[in-house]
């Protein structure tokens, strides 16, 4: 991967292994990283941290505003949540190609912009219409941001990585986590402001995105520090259609989005299998919350220290094998503890979750790490964005039989399901392309 500008003729093995440093807490393990890094990366961290803060507050609680406050036909919500997902993850390929023409800031600024008017006009709408076309631009603002924030913390990653000597997968296990603590502090701060009804939540929710408009509109560079967005040794932009041959032909990076596919599909079983589980052990879903609650902390708590782990032994081919072998893990250890009756009946949801989370933590920031190896930084953007857009078309196709499957019940699903990242695992791409 080469940046306009970089000079210094250091290169770094693309899957080269951290060597141990000294065993540090947590949160002075986070706090060193910090320190070294530079505004722009601070800035584009503590984003991600805002942007879950903002959605999580409002989103959760969507579905009974549209069936209880507004009465809507249950199929209509249905539909409503996948135009919103849809209108966002579908889309990525369009704020990363976006970004790789006009660079992260305008993308990011405008993305804010539609989910603040989204979020306002949700907050007031009561018809059918008027929600959807709320709904829409509410996905479609992170379908703008969401891949050109990825797009520019990668490269900011790397680049530290040249200056500082500091492992790109730290900068991205940040960021992960920054991300992770906003999934846990949004819905927390949404149950408060819902006591002043559902407005409320909305409008606090687009205060939070003018926020984060603000803070880009003022301190995020027209052109990132020495990279030249959209820009490729030839000068010039590179054209669409030739970013989507070169996409569609490069197996290692479809491998890559086939492997992350297994991941998702795995992950989205926390809000299909898991809540199925919790009633049948327990009668009601009432400690659902507390388990995806455990999922957050956990995440946040081991990040560090497990990906520091894994970076100082392994290379990212095999952290990410690892990470999905213990997903694997977590679906077989609940299918063999269904039977056992401790903890209330939460012992199989609770190992599911925890293998499920120790997992994510090894998988998430060493794709978005691995990635800068596999294209070419002109590209990254729509690389980027075709990642989340191509493994969530594969995990909408791969849900209606993973449905289908659960509706066997018992045992057996989980074991199923364990075959899912299981075979991802066998798809991960060997090498890098030099």
């Amino acid at each position: 991967m080469t940046f306009a500008g970089d000079t210094r003729g250091r290169t770094v093995r693309p899957d080269r292994r951290e060597r141990p440093g000294p065993r540090s807490g947590l949160t002075a393990q986070a706090l060193r990283d910090l320190r070294g890094l530079s505004p722009l990366t601070l800035l584009l961290i503590g984003s991600q941290f805002a942007f879950n803060v903002g959605f999580f507050a409002v989103l959760p609680y969507l579905a009974d505003h549209l069936g209880g406050g507004l009465g809507l036909a249950g199929w209509l919500v249905g539909l409503v949540l996948g135009l919103r997902t849809f209108s966002q993850q579908g889309l990525f390929v369009v704020g990363g190609t976006l970004t790789d023409r006009f660079g992260a800031r305008p993308v990011v600024l405008v993305g804010c912009a539609l989910r603040i008017a989204g979020f306002c006009w949700l907050g007031f709408a009561e018809g059918t219409a008027p929600v959807i076309v709320s709904v829409l631009l509410i996905g479609f603002a992170a379908a703008l941001f969401s891949p050109a924030v990825e797009t520019e913390v990668v490269r900011q990653a790397v680049r530290h990585e040249r200056t500082a000597g500091t492992h790109r997968t730290r900068v991205l296990a940040l960021f992960s986590v920054a991300g992770q603590a906003g999934t846990l502090v949004g819905p927390l701060l949404g149950a408060l402001l819902l006591l002043g009804g559902f407005r409320t939540a909305c409008l606090v929710g687009a205060a939070v995105f003018a926020l984060v408009l603000a803070g880009h509109l003022r301190l995020m560079p027209r052109a990132a520090p020495d990279s030249a967005p959209g820009a490729d040794p030839g000068g010039g932009h590179p054209r669409l259609r030739e970013g989507v041959r070169l996409l569609l032909g490069d197996r290692r990076f479809l491998g890559l989005c086939l492997a992350y596919s297994g991941y998702l599909l795995a992950y989205n079983q926390l809000y299909l299998a898991l809540p199925g589980e919790v009633e049948r052990a327990t009668g009601s879903q009432a400690a659902l919350g507390w388990l995806l609650a455990w999922a957050s902390v956990l995440y946040i708590a081991v990040q560090f220290p497990v990906l520091s782990w894994a970076a100082a032994r392994l290379t990212r081919r095999a952290t990410l094998v690892w990470g999905l072998l213990l997903i694997s893990l977590g679906f077989a250890s609940a299918a063999a503890l269904t039977p056992v009756g401790a903890l209330g009946g939460l012992l199989p949801s609770l190992a599911f979750v925890t293998a499920l989370t120790l997992g994510q933590v090894l998988i998430v920031p060493t794709v978005r790490a691995w990635l800068p190896d596999l294209v070419d930084d002109a590209r990254l953007g729509l690389f980027t964005g075709a990642l989340s857009s191509l493994s969530g078309l594969v995990v909408l196709l791969g849900s209606v039989p993973a449905g289908a499957v659960l509706d066997v019940g018992g045992p057996a699903p989980w074991l199923l399901l364990a075959a899912v990242p299981l075979a991802a695992a066998a798809l991960v791409p060997r090498g890098v392309r030099p």
